[in-house]
């Protein structure tokens, strides 16, 4: 195709796609010359449009109508015609402030991806935690309501907060509730509940544990407590944007927007994107009939890994119709996966995925 792909079929078929994408439109021979000063005849661009279809990389909808761009049409223009322009300075300064302003909690910043790159690339936003999440202890309260109930509180180490009562047989002072958390701070500090559950197996087979059955019931609820988060964190699929994408003229039809909800709200047809994206480096564009089911043939996704390399790490991206702004989506998609990345090096150490 390179050959056939001279340079003012690169820039009417880039002019033709800019203008779809900004109008809805199909475009004709007039309105390029008109509005970009081509310096041909319509009739010259018109042979050109014609050649264009049939490379395959434009179609039309009416025979009178102008040309609108094909599947393939998008995979040239985003492999080779785009303009790959960053986000502004001024952009990316606002995105990095609203993160570092929500540091607390790891499902905070998930949500916030999914918003802010939902507002940014006005579309819908798809985030999924990051995967292989381990919970990490980091403090422990034991607190005395009454006689026969403690509270317990947990601190995780990116922040999450997890409180519980529980009943106990014989009543114990906040003294002794306080060394007992003291001493479970002391060997839990920074753990994953892997290594907890370690613990509580090697106490329990112990002739001389380290921790009495109280202190044991209190390690097993706090694994539970750690397993829990880290179930929810791993089966999730975090979406945002309905309202933007349905602003989109693709969406006037009643059954075109029930398709869109339940594809966001179940992550249908997005299952077999997240391993490859996972498997992979910098940004995945997938454009309409390059979808394996046929639910998602009408619609585009951009996406990227995030996260810490071979330890935690998820999916962040857009989905939309084909008619997409790609520069500025995949721009978007690329700095918040960079941001999240930096927020989860700090937060676990090691080698952030880039993309």
């Amino acid at each position: 195709m390179a050959g056939e792909m001279n340079e003012r079929r690169q820039l009417i078929l880039k002019l033709v796609i800019q203008e779809f994408i900004e109008t809805s439109t199909p475009v004709a021979s007039e309105l390029l010359v008109r509005k970009y000063g081509l310096n041909v005849s319509s009739a010259t661009i018109r042979n050109e449009l014609s050649a264009l279809e049939e490379l395959g990389l434009l179609t039309h909808w009416h025979t009178s109508a102008g040309r609108v761009p094909t599947d393939a049409g998008y995979r040239y223009y985003v492999e080779t015609l785009m303009d790959r322009t960053p986000l502004s300075a001024t952009e990316q300064r606002t995105i990095r402030h609203q993160f570092y302003q929500v540091r607390s909690e790891l499902d905070q910043w998930i949500q916030l991806a999914g918003a802010v790159l939902a507002r940014t690339a006005q579309n819908a936003s798809v985030v999924t935690p990051p995967r292989a999440y381990q919970a990490r202890y980091k403090h422990l309260e034991l607190i005395a309501i009454h006689e026969a109930m403690v509270l317990l509180v947990l601190v995780l180490h990116d922040g999450t907060i997890r409180q519980q009562s529980f009943t106990i047989e014989s009543a114990r002072s906040q003294e002794d509730l306080s060394r007992s958390a003291g001493k479970i701070n002391e060997r839990c500090h920074d753990a994953p509940s892997g290594r907890i559950e370690d613990l509580l197996q090697h106490e329990q087979a112990s002739a001389t544990p380290l921790f009495d059955d109280f202190e044991q019931h209190v390690l097993d609820l706090v694994i539970k407590a750690m397993r829990q988060l880290e179930d929810q964190l791993n089966n999730q699929i975090y979406s945002d944007g309905l309202i933007e994408m349905l602003n989109q003229p693709e969406f006037a039809q009643v059954a075109r927007v029930r398709q869109v909800i339940e594809m966001l709200q179940g992550g249908k047809g997005l299952g077999s994107l997240i391993p490859r994206v996972l498997a992979s480096n910098g940004v995945q564009v997938v454009i309409g009939g390059e979808h394996s089911r046929d639910e998602m043939r009408e619609y585009s996704v951009v996406l990227s890994r995030y996260g810490i390399a071979d330890e935690v790490v998820g999916v962040l991206g857009v989905i939309g119709p084909t008619r997409m702004a790609y520069p500025r989506t995949i721009s978007t998609v690329r700095y918040i996966s960079t941001v999240m990345s930096d927020l989860l090096g700090d937060l676990y150490g090691g080698e952030t995925s880039r993309t």
